[in-house]
C-alpha cells in the first residue's frame, strides 16, 4: 500500500497528519505503507531532503510542469505503482486521489481519499490558487474522487455532511479521523509546579491571564474577526495578555504597537510548542462563517486540550463546537459569558483527558483497523 500526498510540502502539519500516521500504521498495524510524495520544483532538493530525513523510505518526486498538469505526473505515478507492485493507495487530498483514480481502471487499484477539508470551496472563498481555470475546474475534481473512491477518511462529520449535500455522497463507505497529535505525545498529569515553572520561564505574572493563538494567520484564519475580539476584551480586562505562536506578521505587529505590553509573539519548533502552552489559561479558535470552516479539523484544538487549555472558539467550526459545548472544554463565542480566569488543575488535568480519549490515534484505532482490513 502506498500513502500519495501531491502539492503537500513539509512542515508539521505534514509530520504529525502524514508521516506519523504512516509510521502508526505501520507499527500497530503492520500496514506496511510507503509514502510517496509529489513536491513543487521550487526548493525540491531542500525538501526532499526534509521529508526523507523524517521517512528515509519515502520516495519523493517533482510535480512536472506544474500542480494541475496532471498527465505527466499519472504517468510517473504508473511506473511507480509498476516497481513497488502496489495496488493500494490512499491520497491525500483531491489532487492525490485524482491521479491515483486516473489509474484505477488501468492497474486495477483500491483507492482510498483521504479528505482533509472541502478544498472546492477553500480554493474559492480564500484564493489558495491563482488562475481561475483551476477554480472553475476543482469542483468537478472533489465531486469525482468523493464519488469514485473504493473508501474514505474524513476529518469531520460535517465534511461527510458537505459530501452528502454537496455532491450526492450517500453511501456508508467512511471513516471520520480528525486531525490528531503526534503519537510522541504523552498525557501525563499535569502538576501545578509544571505549569507555574513554564510560567516563569516566559516571564508571565501570577495575575495574569494569558490567550494563546498559535499556528497559521492565513485568510482562512480570520484575522480581522480575531483582532476586534482581542481589542476589545483587553480594553475590559487589565489581567489579559495574548500570545501569538506564529510567525511574524504584520497583523500581530499592528496589534503590538496598539497593545505594546500586552501582545507577546514569537515563533519555535514543533517540538517546544505544548511547553509553552502549558504556561498559558486559554486557547484561541475564532474564523468566520464559511464552508472551509465549518467542515475544518483544526489540528491547534487538540494541541490546546493537550496542554490543559479550554478553547474560545467560534460558532460553526467542524465538530468542534458542538464537543466543545458537550464536554464543556471552553466557550462559544457570542453564545456563552467569558469566563476569563485560570483554570485549577484538576479541571486542566481533565481536559488532558479528553484528548487522550478523542484526538490521538490510538483513540482512532479501530478506524485504522477497518481502513487497513478494506484495503488490504
Amino acid at each position: 500500500m502506498i500513502y500519495l500526498t501531491y502539492a503537500d510540502q513539509p512542515s508539521g502539519v505534514y509530520s504529525s497528519q502524514v508521516v506519523d500516521v504512516c509510521n502508526f500504521l505501520n507499527e500497530s498495524h503492520n500496514a506496511q505503507i510507503r509514502l510517496v510524495s509529489f513536491i513543487s520544483l521550487h526548493n525540491f532538493s531542500h525538501n526532499r531532503q526534509k521529508i526523507k530525513r523524517e521517512m528515509p523510505s519515502a520516495i519523493v518526486l517533482p510535480m512536472l510542469p506544474r500542480m494541475t498538469s496532471f498527465g505527466f505526473n499519472t504517468l510517473m505515478l504508473f511506473f511507480v505503482l509498476l516497481f513497488l507492485n502496489q495496488r493500494s493507495v490512499i491520497a491525500r487530498n483531491v489532487l492525490a486521489a485524482r491521479i491515483a483514480l486516473r489509474l484505477k481502471s488501468i492497474l486495477k487499484l483500491k483507492v482510498c481519499f483521504d479528505g482533509r477539508g472541502a478544498i472546492a470551496a477553500e480554493w474559492n472563498e480564500y484564493q489558495v490558487v491563482p488562475l481561475q481555470e483551476w477554480k472553475n475546474s476543482i469542483h468537478t475534481w472533489e465531486k469525482s474522487v468523493v464519488l469514485n473512491a473504493d473508501f474514505r477518511i474524513a476529518v469531520s462529520e460535517e465534511l461527510v455532511k458537505y459530501w452528502n449535500e454537496r455532491y450526492g455522497y450517500s453511501e456508508n463507505k467512511h471513516v471520520v479521523i480528525p486531525c490528531t497529535l503526534n503519537t510522541s505525545f504523552r498525557p501525563e498529569i499535569l502538576k501545578q509546579e509544571e505549569i507555574e515553572n513554564a510560567r516563569k520561564k516566559m516571564k508571565f505574572n501570577a495575575d495574569d491571564i494569558i490567550l494563546v493563538y498559535s499556528g497559521s494567520t492565513a485568510g482562512w484564519q480570520s484575522f480581522d474577526l480575531l483582532q476586534g475580539f482581542l481589542q476589545k476584551i483587553i480594553n475590559n480586562n487589565k489581567n489579559i495578555k495574548v500570545l501569538f505562536l506564529s510567525e511574524k506578521d504584520k497583523n500581530v505587529d499592528q496589534l503590538k504597537t496598539e497593545f505594546p505590553d500586552k501582545i507577546f509573539q514569537t515563533f519555535v519548533k514543533h517540538s517546544e510548542v505544548s511547553g509553552i502552552l502549558k504556561s498559558c489559561d486559554i486557547g484561541i479558535l475564532i474564523r468566520e462563517k464559511s464552508v472551509t470552516n465549518q467542515v475544518a479539523s483544526p489540528t491547534k484544538f487538540a494541541e490546546y486540550l493537550s496542554a490543559g487549555l479550554p478553547v474560545i472558539i467560534s460558532e460553526g467550526i467542524g465538530d468542534y463546537t458542538s464537543f466543545v459545548k458537550q464536554n464543556d472544554c471552553g466557550w462559544v463565542l457570542d453564545e456563552s459569558p467569558l469566563q476569563m480566569n485560570r483554570l485549577n488543575i484538576s479541571e486542566r488535568n481533565r481536559l488532558l483527558q479528553l484528548v487522550n480519549d478523542h484526538f490521538t490515534k490510538k483513540s482512532h484505532n479501530a478506524s485504522y483497523t477497518n481502513l487497513i482490513q478494506l484495503m488490504t
